[in-house]
């Protein structure tokens, strides 16, 4: 086994990947909460108290928090999702621990002070406001919403202006207590550490949380429909995203999946890309990429084109997807995807950040954990067949598009086919 794991007596999880070869130490503790898990009336609440946990402790200031941190060469930082929470540093290793004490008391002993509290609303509103006027971002944000209307998935991570302006240290507070218990709770790391090591530290700094299981969530696959969103704006260029569910991130055709995704719009060498850019010059930026949750998943087409190409650019969006409906790739574009993937993995988890982050990710979200060979392995194994059966059970399926820029429904929904 690569990793070590440990459950402690309070429920926090605890695993580990020894890189004896490198002298840094990555560390996370990861919260098995996210936006799915919020209420309407506090949509945004995990990404707020994500801020929040900077924001000083009874023993440090905001910005002593900061200083420690600058002051051990540490690279700090944050972020939510759907489905989790994650806090993390990379340091020297010798430095590993102290980083992770900081950590752990932002997480466990947050003021949640009035004055801060007041202060970071007003960040997220600007950063909710700053979304609105970033036409690419709102054009992915968009898309979500209408691929996955009426699920969890679907809500916005940053929340709304409305929700975000409500929040109050009583809110926070009232949140951590479901939400930030033990059983809710990973610490991951890889580097050069010892497991034990890590298991000590976490036993000690994280006793202060309220104890209980992971909070269990109910859920429901989203149904496929067609569907379509259009934000009516005055641009330059019309931002298009184009996709269709896809898999869940426990799928056994996930890999299959990835091949397909690097083959259609996955790098500069990819069927959209070739024809949309650089044999057209129809747009700039033209990529492909996936989302995956726990029940289900989401494959997307982003582009950007001036607004008098838009019509054209989803048009060769459908017909590339369609030729891989009907004949699949070649044998040349799958040998090629999979030399692509396999660099990305294998250069990617250099980094011991990456390689914490692949632990912390499957175990917050119960899933299986493979070496780099076994990885490899699985990529190797698919073959022409496994990706167009994947193409047709997913692409094939109902599409949706979004679309913000200065365009009409009545324009774009002739285009959704």
């Amino acid at each position: 086994m690569f990793y070590e794991r440990t459950v402690l007596a309070n429920g926090v999880t605890v695993i580990t990947e020894k890189i004896a070869s490198v002298r840094s130490m990555a560390v996370g503790i990861w919260v098995a909460a996210g936006s799915r898990d919020e209420e309407p009336a506090e949509a945004g609440i995990s990404h707020f108290l994500e801020h929040m946990m900077f924001k000083g402790t009874p023993t440090r200031s905001t910005s002593e928090i900061s200083e420690a941190f600058d002051r051990l060469g540490a690279e700090v930082n944050a972020f939510t999702s759907e489905e989790a929470t994650c806090y993390f540093s990379r340091a020297v290793d010798h430095h590993g621990p102290e980083a992770f004490s900081i950590l752990a008391d932002m997480v466990v002993n947050s003021s949640f002070g009035e004055a801060e509290a007041l202060s970071e609303r007003g960040v997220v509103l600007e950063e909710i406001s700053r979304i609105e006027d970033t036409p690419d971002h709102k054009a992915d944000e968009l898309f979500t919403e209408t691929l996955l209307a009426g699920h969890p998935l679907g809500l916005p991570v940053i929340g709304r202006g409305e929700t975000v302006g409500a929040f109050t240290p009583a809110y926070l507070r009232s949140y951590t207590s479901r939400h930030y218990r033990t059983g809710d709770i990973i610490v991951a790391a890889a580097g050069n550490l010892s497991h034990d090591a890590v298991v000590n530290m976490a036993s000690e700094a994280l006793g202060g949380l309220p104890v209980g299981e992971r909070a269990t969530r109910a859920l429901s696959a989203p149904k496929g429909e067609r569907r379509l969103a259009v934000v009516n704006k005055d641009l330059e260029q019309a931002h298009i995203c184009w996709g269709t569910l896809a898999l869940a991130a426990d799928d056994p055709d996930r890999f299959a999946m990835d091949l397909l995704n690097a083959v259609l719009g996955g790098s500069m060498a990819s069927r959209l890309f070739r024809e949309i850019r650089d044999k057209r010059g129809l747009a700039y930026a033209v990529q492909s990429y996936l989302s995956r949750h726990a029940e289900t998943g989401g494959f997307t087409v982003y582009a950007g084109t001036r607004p008098d190409n838009t019509a054209q650019v989803i048009t060769l969006i459908t017909e590339e997807v369609g030729k891989v409906l009907e004949s699949g790739i070649t044998a040349e574009e799958l040998a090629r995807a999979k030399d692509s993937v396999e660099g990305s993995i294998v250069l990617g988890l250099e980094n011991t950040n990456r390689r914490m982050m692949r632990l912390g990710g499957a175990e917050v979200g119960s899933l299986e954990l493979l070496s780099i060979d076994e990885v490899m392995e699985r990529y190797a194994a698919v073959s022409l067949a496994d990706v167009h059966r994947v193409a047709i059970a997913t692409l094939g399926g109902p599409r949706t598009l979004a679309v913000v820029g200065p365009h009409t429904e009545a324009e774009m929904d002739a285009l959704l086919v």
